[in-house]
C-alpha cells in the first residue's frame, strides 16, 4: 500500500491533501467550539410567596427558552434561606434571591461585591407585629417577643416603635430568638408568649388559628422598604467573555414573561399560579392570599421606575443604618460608610471605594425597552 502510494506521489498526494486537508483543519479548529459546554449558572432561590415564580419558570420552560436564546444553561437551586445566603457567600452558586437588608448584611458584610439586577416586589403586609390580649405597641416593653433576630422581623419591630413615637423604647424589649420553622408552635402551644413577629404564610397560620391574635403593625406601613431581589455576584456579571451579561438578560427575559403571566388571566395564569404554590406545597387560595399582601412589580416598567427614584436611596438608608446599629456590617466596620451602596444614577451611600451593593436597573430597563 505504501508503495502504490509513493509511486504515485504527484497525483495522490495532491488529492488526498485536496480531501483531508480542509477536513482535518475543521476537527482541529472548530469541533471543539462546536462542542463546547455552555455556560453554566445556578440561582439559588427559597420558599416566599415573591421567589416561588422561579420554581415554575424553571418547571415550565420558560427559563430554559431564554437560556437557550442567549447560548446558555441556567438552574435553580432550592435552599432554605439562610443556607441560599451562605452559599452564595461562599460563591457556590452565581445569583441568589435575598431581601435588600441580607443583601446588605450577608454577602456586602462579607466584603462579597454584589449586584442588584430585578427588584422582584416588596413586603406590604406580608410581615407582621402579632398580639394577643389587646396589647399595644407602648406595652410591649418587658413582654417575651418571639422572632428571628437580626432581620426583616427586627426591623419591622424597631420601625413600628419608632413610627409611633417609642423609639426610647426600644432598649426595653425584651426579644427571643426564635427560628421560622419554632415559632407558630412556640406561639400558639404557649399563651403566655403574647407577642410574635414573622412573616407568612406563618402569620397567616396563626391567625387562622387564635382568633384571639391580632396584628398591631404590618409591612404595609412601610411601603417599599423590604424589598424582594434578584442579585448576582458582581464579578459573574462582568466576565469578559460577555456571559455574564447573557445570564442577566436571560434570566430577567424569563423572569417578566412568568411575571406576565403570573398577573394576567386565562389557562396560563392558571398554571403559573398552580406551579408556584406548588414550590412551597401551598394551595393557589393559599398562595394567592400571600399575593395580595405581596407588591409585586407586574412588569418591568414599574420595577426600572421604582429603581431609579429617589425614594430607594431614602429606604435603603433606613435599612443600611439599621444593619450598622445592630453590628451586622462586620466586626470592624467602624462606619455606616464602610458598606456602601451604588445606585443607577452612579450616586454613591457611603465611602465610593467601599462599594458592595450595586443596585443595577439596566436590565429592568432593557425588558422595559423591549431589548432583551
Amino acid at each position: 500500500m505504501y508503495r502504490i502510494l509513493s509511486g504515485s506521489r504527484s497525483l495522490s498526494s495532491g488529492i488526498l491533501a485536496a480531501v483531508f486537508l480542509p477536513v482535518l483543519l475543521f476537527v482541529l479548529f472548530c469541533a471543539p467550539r462546536a462542542y463546547a459546554a455552555p455556560p453554566t449558572f445556578t440561582v439559588g432561590w427559597s420558599v416566599y410567596a415573591g421567589w416561588n415564580p422561579y420554581f415554575y419558570m424553571a418547571r415550565s420552560g420558560i427559563l430554559k427558552k431564554w437560556a437557550d436564546k442567549y447560548g446558555i444553561v441556567i438552574k435553580v437551586q432550592r435552599f432554605d434561606y439562610a443556607a441560599s445566603l451562605d452559599a452564595f457567600v461562599a460563591k457556590n452558586i452565581d445569583a441568589c434571591t435575598m431581601t435588600n437588608m441580607e443583601a446588605l448584611d450577608m454577602p456586602a458584610a462579607a466584603g462579597v461585591d454584589s449586584t442588584s439586577i430585578i427588584i422582584g416586589d416588596y413586603s406590604n403586609g406580608n410581615d407582621a407585629v402579632l398580639a394577643r390580649n389587646n396589647l399595644s405597641l407602648s406595652q410591649l416593653p418587658g413582654k417575651p417577643i418571639l422572632l428571628v433576630q437580626k432581620t426583616v422581623s427586627e426591623y419591622l419591630l424597631e420601625r413600628a416603635m419608632v413610627m409611633n413615637g417609642l423609639e426610647g423604647q426600644l432598649p426595653k424589649l425584651k426579644l427571643l430568638n426564635t427560628s421560622d420553622s419554632d415559632i407558630v408552635g412556640a406561639y400558639l402551644g404557649n399563651k403566655g408568649n403574647q407577642v410574635a413577629v414573622t412573616w407568612k404564610p406563618l402569620v397567616s397560620e396563626i391567625l387562622s388559628q387564635d382568633s384571639g391574635v391580632k396584628p398591631l403593625f404590618d409591612s404595609s406601613k412601610i411601603p417599599g422598604e423590604i424589598l424582594d431581589l434578584l442579585v448576582v455576584r458582581s464579578e459573574v456579571l462582568n466576565r469578559p467573555d460577555g456571559s455574564g451579561a447573557k445570564f442577566a438578560k436571560a434570566i430577567t427575559g424569563a423572569w417578566y414573561e412568568t411575571v406576565a403571566q403570573l398577573t394576567g388571566s386565562g389557562p396560563d395564569t392558571a398554571k403559573a399560579l398552580s406551579g408556584s404554590a406548588a414550590a412551597s406545597n401551598d394551595t393557589v387560595a393559599s398562595y394567592k392570599e400571600q399575593l395580595k399582601t405581596t407588591f409585586l412589580f407586574s412588569s418591568s416598567q414599574s420595577a426600572a421606575k421604582f429603581a431609579t427614584d429617589a425614594a430607594l436611596k431614602q429606604k435603603m438608608d433606613l435599612v443600611r443604618q439599621f444593619c450598622f446599629r445592630h453590628a451586622l456590617l462586620g466586626q470592624n466596620i467602624k462606619s455606616v460608610d464602610d458598606v456602601a451602596i451604588l445606585y443607577p444614577d452612579g450616586s454613591v451611600q457611603g465611602k465610593k471605594e467601599r462599594v458592595r451593593l450595586r443596585m443595577d436597573a439596566t436590565y429592568m430597563q432593557m425588558a422595559a425597552q423591549g431589548k432583551l
